[in-house]
């Protein structure tokens, strides 16, 4: 479990001080709760998003354990370094917006004609409750060739949730190799 501390000073001298000791600014947030200014070590924040399994994870701050989806991040426009993320408290029956991470599945025939599959969206914005929500959107793209797209309105109705993203935004081609 990712454990935290609190922010007591959320100002600019704060902020700095915490980075400069290898800390991850965070706000965690939920419906009907009190925002909550976090740091996490960095290192240990980013081995546990890499690792884990699912949607939402377990985190600690000051003893208080929560279960959270990370909603939003920035990072260094130059080092990559991760500056700051927005983690969502993932209350269970209340529904909201998830970002869910689309996997394409197969090799695709236009491989095989100088082509390279091309995810243009790779999380697609669902409207559901944490329970609903799947950890990941499986598109299978063993039939398509160079020029082909695969749209939302393409992909599988899953119950319970809704896509919110328009119906036709493009979430994957093939696209032709330069």
């Amino acid at each position: 479990m990712l454990e935290g501390i609190i922010r007591e000073s959320i100002g600019k001298k704060g902020t700095k001080a915490l980075r400069r000791d290898g800390y991850l600014i965070a706000n965690i947030y939920g419906k009907g709760l009190e925002n909550i200014h976090a740091a996490f070590k960095a290192n240990e924040y980013i081995r546990t998003v890499r690792n884990k399994d699912t949607l939402a994870f377990p985190i600690s701050v000051n003893g208080k354990e929560m279960s959270v989806v990370v909603q939003s991040y920035e990072s260094h426009a130059v080092t990559g370094n991760l500056l700051h993320v927005d983690l969502m408290v993932a209350q269970k029956g209340v529904l909201t917006h998830y970002h869910v991470p689309v996997v394409p599945v197969g090799d695709a025939i236009g491989l095989k004609n100088k082509g390279l599959v091309n995810v243009s969206k790779p999380r697609l914005r669902v409207k559901a409750t944490i329970e609903n929500t799947p950890n990941f959107i499986e598109l299978d793209v063993t039939k398509m060739d160079v020029g082909d797209s695969l749209l939302i309105r393409d992909i599988a109705k899953i119950e319970n949730v809704t896509f919110t993203d328009s119906d036709r935004v493009s979430v994957l081609s093939v696209i032709k190799a330069k």
